[in-house]
C-alpha cells in the first residue's frame, strides 16, 4: 500500500484515507481510551482495518498490481534492502527506554 500511495495514479481520496489511518494509528488519542477493558481496543480492531480496506479498494487495480510487482524488489534474501530506515525508530525506542529507566531508578 505504501508504494501505491506514492504513485501519481492513485486517487487523492485514497491518499487522504491512508494518511488518516496512519495518523490515527500513531496518535495517542483514541475514540475510546485503551484503558477501558475490552472496549478500549474495539476501535483499534475495527476502525483501522476498515480504513485500510477502504483505502485498498480505492486504489485502481492496475496501480495495485504494478505496486505489488515493484514490492518484490524491496526485499533481498528475506530482508528489506533499505534496513537503515529503521535506525531512527530504533533510536527513538532506545531514548524512551533510557528515559523510563532514568525516571524509575533515579
Amino acid at each position: 500500500m505504501f508504494l501505491a500511495l506514492k504513485d501519481k495514479d492513485t486517487p487523492v481520496i485514497a491518499k487522504m484515507l491512508a494518511a488518516i489511518a496512519v495518523a490515527y494509528a500513531l496518535s495517542p488519542v483514541d475514540l475510546i481510551p485503551d484503558f477501558i477493558p475490552v472496549l478500549g481496543y474495539i476501535d483499534d480492531v475495527i476502525l483501522l482495518p476498515t480504513l485500510v480496506a477502504i483505502t485498498v479498494k480505492l486504489i485502481p487495480k492496475d496501480v495495485w498490481v504494478r505496486c505489488q510487482a515493484e514490492s518484490v524488489n524491496m526485499w533481498e534474501n528475506g530482508k528489506p534492502k533499505k534496513w537503515y530506515f529503521a535506525i531512527p525508530i530504533v533510536m527513538l525506542w532506545l531514548l524512551v527506554i533510557w528515559l523510563m529507566a532514568k525516571a524509575i531508578f533515579l
